[in-house]
């Protein structure tokens, strides 16, 4: 046989698996070993928080390392932050240097001082939007 007959052969073949599905995955189910869960779902849910890993924490405020800006944001905690571990209620207690958060702020527009609103931790998921 010709090499091209041969190729021409292959190529049929393969196009005709294609055709059958065979080789495609039929197992429907997604693990669900993702962080943030869905990326589609995660990407709009998370679209107005803040995220960081704390630099440092005290009880007024903590620093925020890695964040969009690419430098430390000192975020203000007042009185009325909610937090959340795992999507479940939570305290400024659980919060340690290190962990990754979620934030979700308010900016004062006279000083720019961003204050927390609600701070998430753990395994979020995409409902626990307000």
């Amino acid at each position: 046989m010709k090499p091209r007959t041969v190729t021409l052969m292959v190529l049929v073949s393969v196009l005709a698996l294609a055709a059958t599905g065979l080789g495609q995955r039929t197992d429907s189910s997604r693990p669900d070993t993702a962080r943030f869960g869905d990326p589609t779902s995660t990407a709009r849910a998370f679209q107005d928080y803040f995220y960081g890993v704390i630099k440092s924490l005290d009880k007024s405020e903590m620093v925020l390392d890695k964040t969009k800006f690419g430098i430390d944001q000192t975020i203000k905690l007042d009185a009325k932050t909610k937090y959340l571990h795992d999507g479940k209620p939570s305290s400024r207690d659980q919060l340690a240097v290190g962990h990754q958060v979620w934030v979700q702020v308010k900016t004062d527009k006279k000083t720019g001082e961003m204050t927390a609103k609600k701070v998430l931790t753990g395994v979020v998921a995409p409902t626990i939007r307000e």
